[in-house]
């Protein structure tokens, strides 16, 4: 029999990469989402022309319209990826933030768990969960900051440490998913991504950085540094977190109630000065800077440890981040028109 998956925030960057990709494995893909952030209905027509998917227009504040979906479908998974996904969106409007991210979650558990138990739940969580870290030393060198002992990355064990309230609405859905493992039986797991990037992505100054730095460069838009451009991240391409969803999945009764740090580990990180250069390099051009304030809970180092969902599933990263950014660079520079809204 077809398996059945609902994608929330399915028409996002992240989400209509996974619906393609389970529709071609042969899933039957339901999609929900509200249509809110830019460029959605243009993945939504991307995707159509694809593959084959139900679209559902449902907010998942509206716990009414998205249990009548849930239960209708019963899939067999059900993919979280309906969020507010911006700090700095979360420090102007905290509230909306709340009823996204947290009570969004809650809803969603909550519609699986009386109508459809049986559902396999996966939540999109955020490094976030981790706050600075303030802990962990941390020393630069090579004009870049690393963990001075931390040579294979941050691993689950480390103190949650909800900073900002994106990091505590994200947090909170976070802890949810794990607990309702641990109490109602269901099963779920939640992956703590680090930077996701690749095509379909528009992204903007405060959220889906190596994304928005190859467009604005592309496009010659004005970019700005939050800091001093040192910091690192372990970029994760996102045709690579697709596949790490499917192994989740895959393995569903073994990792059921756990939490899973996933980004691209100490294979490819990349700081945010060296992607400028790079792009530099690779556009030809010289790209001018405009300069702010850290953003409230920014690590000026995150980096995954990915030994525990290889333990548990036998999944790793594929894509260089060099080969990833220059696909990325290829699609902006096919797509200009997709990109008007740009002033």
């Amino acid at each position: 029999m077809q398996k059945k998956i609902i994608i929330t925030g399915g028409a996002g960057f992240i989400g209509v990469n996974s619906a393609k990709y389970f529709s071609d494995k042969g899933w039957s893909v339901v999609i929900v989402d509200n249509l809110s952030r830019r460029g959605t209905d243009l993945n939504l027509q991307w995707l159509r022309s694809q593959v084959e998917f139900q679209f559902e227009k449902i907010d998942i504040r509206n716990f009414k319209e998205l249990t009548t979906v849930v239960g209708s479908v019963k899939p067999d998974a059900l993919l979280h990826l309906a969020a507010q996904v911006a700090v700095t969106t979360s420090v102007t409007d905290p509230r909306e933030d709340f009823e996204i991210n947290a009570l969004g979650t809650f809803n969603v558990l909550e519609a699986v768990r009386i109508h459809s138990p049986e559902t396999f739940i996966l939540n999109a969580s955020t490094n976030k969960v981790y706050g600075k870290m303030e802990g962990v030393k941390v020393v630069e060198r090579n004009g870049r900051y690393e963990y001075q002992d931390l040579i294979h990355g941050v691993n689950e064990r480390e103190q949650l440490d909800f900073h900002s309230p994106y990091g505590c609405s994200k947090g909170v859905a976070d802890q949810y998913t794990i607990d309702y493992s641990r109490i109602y039986g269901l099963k779920t797991a939640t992956l703590r991504q680090s930077c996701i990037y690749g095509t379909r992505q528009f992204g903007i100054e405060d959220q889906g950085w190596v994304a928005w730095f190859t467009i604005a460069a592309v496009l010659e838009k004005q970019i700005t540094i939050y800091g001093n451009g040192k910091q690192i991240r372990d970029v994760l391409h996102v045709d690579d977190l697709v596949r790490a969803y499917e192994a989740v999945i895959n393995n569903s009764d073994k990792v059921s109630g756990q939490a899973f740090n996933i980004g691209g580990g100490p294979d490819n990180t990349m700081s945010l000065l060296e992607l400028l250069s790079y792009l530099e390099k690779e556009l030809g051009i010289d790209i001018p800077l405009q300069w702010d304030d850290w953003r409230p809970g920014d690590q000026p180092v995150f980096v995954c440890n990915l030994n525990k969902i290889k333990e548990y599933t036998e999944w790793e990263p594929k894509i260089n981040v060099e080969v990833g950014v220059r696909d990325l660079i290829t699609w902006v520079k096919s797509n200009k028109e997709l990109f008007t809204w740009l002033k």
